[in-house]
């Protein structure tokens, strides 16, 4: 199937009650078995539930996985990994990384023992470099959050190969629409289902995806024995969302590079971050390894004054000021104090996160619209 009949159709069959062509919300907690061990496939809601299932299938299809899991968010996805490692093994992430990995990864599993090294992977020798007897999993985001910039996959994909490393890639800013990171090789792809998978900001959910049976069938554990699980009502709210995927991702996509286009010729403009930009270092892998360059894009203003930028923020009338991206309304969002608050001030400006960054999450509204909120915002 092509992309577009795979988001409406893959994984899912009509009811075989009814005929309903929507996977109904099996809003229940257990199943009435016939004998002891003894049921139709479902016991309890927390380890299957039918619209759960047809959830896992449809996102798996979507990646071209054998195998898709569920979970509550996409930290709690996020979460399921790194319970399969023990205490002093290793981990290399990302070091322009979502503030909430940082902060699970730094303030939950450190403190148990697991070592983290954050580190640029635009050069893979810094990768090579952090590599010891002890590293069990690469942990990349790409595009990263939230300075867009593009990890050669394949490149990073075939070292870990070379030395028996997991890999494992934080899809969400791509969707599988733009990106397929299992088709380069990579053991598991995590979602923030909640972004654009869902697509409309009405759910919370994570999602892991993965060809490897044995890592499935650990996830798939760590899934039923942590809790962790969505309810049915969101997994149906997602099998909704996905069927349109493909066209909302297109628009997000066209709006995008119109807006970063235009921002890079404001006079009020320093730097923008995005992939589409000629301009942008990360341009030609980008055209490479992704169909299209996103919804997602940042910018700084010069002379880097930070009550200018929260005066632009607080201005903007068609981009709402929030958490979270992947909407089909416009966002717009303060890394600094929002969503990487929980990473240190002196680590975010490491990697050139400055206090003045604005995330834009671009919609799928009327471009123009888009583009004179900015220019009254910004003036």
């Amino acid at each position: 199937m092509k992309f577009g009949t795979k988001a409406i159709h893959a994984g899912v069959q009509p009811d075989p009650t009814t005929g309903a062509i929507m996977t109904p919300i099996y809003q229940t907690s257990t199943y009435v078995q016939e004998s002891p061990g003894k049921h139709k496939g479902y016991e309890y809601s927390r380890t299957h539930n039918p619209t759960r299932t047809a959830l896992q299938n449809a996102l798996a299809a979507l990646e071209n996985g054998k195998h898709g899991i569920c979970y509550a968010s996409g930290l709690a996805a996020t979460d399921a990994v790194l319970k399969m490692f023990r205490p002093g093994d290793e981990i290399i992430a990302t070091n322009d990384i979502y503030g909430g990995s940082y902060r699970i990864m730094k303030k939950i599993y450190e403190p148990f023992g697991l070592v983290f090294n954050f580190v640029d992977m635009s050069d893979i020798t810094n990768i090579e470099n952090a590599i010891t007897e002890k590293t069990k999993l690469v942990w990349i985001e790409t595009p990263t959050n939230p300075l867009l910039r593009i990890i050669d996959l394949e490149a990073v994909i075939n070292l870990c190969k070379t030395k028996g490393i997991y890999t494992a890639v934080d899809n969400t800013f791509a969707s599988p629409y733009l990106q397929n990171p299992l088709d380069m090789g990579a053991d598991i792809v995590m979602h923030s289902v909640t972004k654009y998978l869902g697509g409309h900001s009405d759910t919370v959910m994570g999602a892991l995806i993965t060809n490897d049976d044995e890592l499935a069938k650990q996830l798939a554990f760590i899934q039923n024995a942590s809790g962790a699980v969505p309810g049915p009502q969101d997994c149906f709210l997602v099998l909704r969302g996905i069927k349109t995927l493909h066209i909302r991702m297109q628009r997000h996509c066209e709006n995008a590079i119109i807006v970063a286009n235009w921002l890079e010729t404001h006079l009020k403009v320093g730097k923008v971050y995005y992939p589409g930009l000629v301009s942008n270092n990360g341009h030609e892998l980008a055209k490479k390894q992704m169909r299209g360059f996103g919804g997602m894009l940042s910018f700084e203003l010069k002379g880097d004054v930070y009550e200018e930028a929260i005066h632009v923020m607080e201005s903007l009338q068609v981009f709402s000021l929030g958490e979270s991206l992947g909407g089909v309304e416009s966002l717009c969002t303060h890394p600094a104090s929002m969503t990487h608050a929980s990473i240190p001030k002196e680590e975010r400006e490491k990697v050139g996160l400055k206090d003045t960054l604005i995330r834009l999450s671009v919609g799928i509204e009327d471009v123009e619209d888009l583009i004179a909120d900015l220019e009254q915002a910004i003036g």
